[in-house]
């Protein structure tokens, strides 16, 4: 068995340590990765296949936070920033058996056919609503409480579905959408609020934060290369299984099989249902916390024609509303929303099904998988030819859910830094789930590290 030593040892390869490692590296301090699959990048991987550009994890990013944009510059030349081409800005809900625009602005929500006359009427009043007094509200009573079951119908739930492939009547505003819930809490309204906080002064870093949809020009996997090769090959370990984290009299051993890791400190940015194997000096009643944080099952279709016979499909995708009893959350035009993604007359398409409201499907075989994307891009975009490409990918442990439990999970992991200084229990069990968000924990993170010597 081999013994390494370093200043800090990262369980997991995906965005979040990779970001923290080139950080940390770049503040002089030393890093092995640890990482479970044969490559680095998590649920990041771009396939390129048959003349076909798609991505088996995040499509595309929304420029949330300033941290996002910095890290694109850091690794320019290296990896370059490409935003999503303006035909993409719409976005499209299943109604009535056809596609309709979702607003946005308040004159479009007013005119759209997606809500009821009663909940465009409350549109209009809802920055004269008193503030919600529940921090724990779900964001379905959220939105029924301060807009109307159609707009919780047809706005709400399918974003959240497209988002988290979860449930609104589970998911917990204050985690979930934290912004939102902010954006009340401290202003009073939605509307108003985001009205008042557009015209507060922002600094220079905050400007960066436009909330434009991107990628990495080529595929997301260029920023994963990028950041790779930043970090170098040598301090990432793959293949690793059996990891077990004890502390010493300094610091902690991370063993493995076939190795170990000596550092003063550890950083696991793990799903949250490898942490109890992981972490056996924890005590029972915090570990449980982290197994029983739930994950959306979501089977992804990828599907390409190299001439595409369906309706134009000028937007970033299409989502399907639950009520509407399809089966499928919703279909990504990639090409659509990015250079180079399929031939110039063809399309490629990304068909997402299952999600907490129906875990059902992640079990069907995959004949039965793709009989169903294609009748859903026939009944849906009007294409019945055979595609020139298809291919499936499933994720048993897609997408934490942030809901009622989120705050018990919070806790422990404020217990357990504050017990064993020098471990960090990071990743998308808390913090967000989206690449921004992923990128912000780290920098912040790895200023933490830095600066505590």
């Amino acid at each position: 068995m081999t013994t390494n030593k370093v200043d800090v040892t990262i369980i997991g390869a995906g965005l979040t340590g990779l970001t923290l490692a080139y950080y940390l590296k770049k503040a002089g301090k030393s890093v092995c990765i640890l990482e479970k699959m044969n490559r680095a990048g998590g649920v990041i991987h771009t396939v390129k296949k048959n003349g076909f550009t798609y991505e088996t994890g995040p499509n595309s990013g929304s420029m949330g936070s300033y941290e996002m944009a910095e890290l694109f510059e850091d690794l320019q030349g290296k990896c370059e920033l490409e935003n999503a081409n303006e035909a993409s800005k719409q976005r499209w809900i299943w109604k009535n058996n056809k596609w309709n625009a979702l607003p946005s602005g308040l004159w479009k929500g007013i005119t759209t056919p997606l809500f009821s006359l009663s909940d465009k009427l409350r549109i209009i009043g809802e920055p004269f609503r008193k503030a919600g007094i529940n921090p724990y509200e779900t964001v379905s009573e959220l939105v029924r409480r301060r807009l109307g079951k159609s707009i919780l119908n047809y706005a709400v739930n399918p974003f959240i579905g497209g988002i988290y492939a979860g449930s609104p009547d589970k998911l917990v505003t204050k985690f979930a959408l934290p912004k939102l819930y902010n954006l009340e809490q401290r202003y009073g309204s939605f509307i108003g609020g985001a009205i008042k906080k557009g015209k507060e002064p922002k600094s220079e870093q905050d400007k960066k934060a436009t909330r434009k949809v991107f990628a990495a020009k080529g595929g997301m996997q260029n920023l994963i290369n990028a950041l790779v090769s930043e970090i170098g090959k040598e301090n990432i370990v793959l293949e690793v299984s059996g990891v077990i984290i004890q502390p010493q009299n300094t610091g902690f051993v991370v063993n493995y099989t076939g190795g170990s890791v000596e550092s003063d400190k550890v950083v696991t940015t793990t799903g949250s249902y490898a942490l109890p194997e992981m972490l056996p000096f924890i005590e029972e009643g915090l570990l449980k916390h982290f197994s029983e944080l739930e994950y959306a099952k979501v089977v992804q279709v990828a599907v390409g024609y190299n001439n595409w016979h369906g309706i134009p499909m000028k937007a970033f995708g299409g989502l399907v509303p639950k009520v509407e009893d399809r089966n499928m959350l919703g279909i990504l035009f990639p090409a659509s929303i990015f250079t180079g993604r399929a031939p110039e007359k063809g399309a490629i398409l990304s068909v997402f099904m299952g999600g907490v409201t129906r875990p059902d499907i992640f079990a069907k075989a995959d004949d039965e998988l793709k009989k169903i994307a294609l009748n859903e891009i026939k009944e849906t975009l009007k294409c019945d030819s055979e595609p020139d490409m298809i291919e499936i990918h499933r994720y048993e442990k897609a997408i934490p859910q942030y809901e009622a439990s989120t705050k018990q999970r919070y806790e422990a992991v404020e217990q357990i830094e504050a017990k064993y200084k020098g471990l960090y229990l990071a990743g998308n069990l808390r913090n967000g789930i989206g690449m921004a968000d992923r990128v912000k924990q780290a920098v912040n993170l790895a200023k933490m590290i830095v600066a505590d010597e």
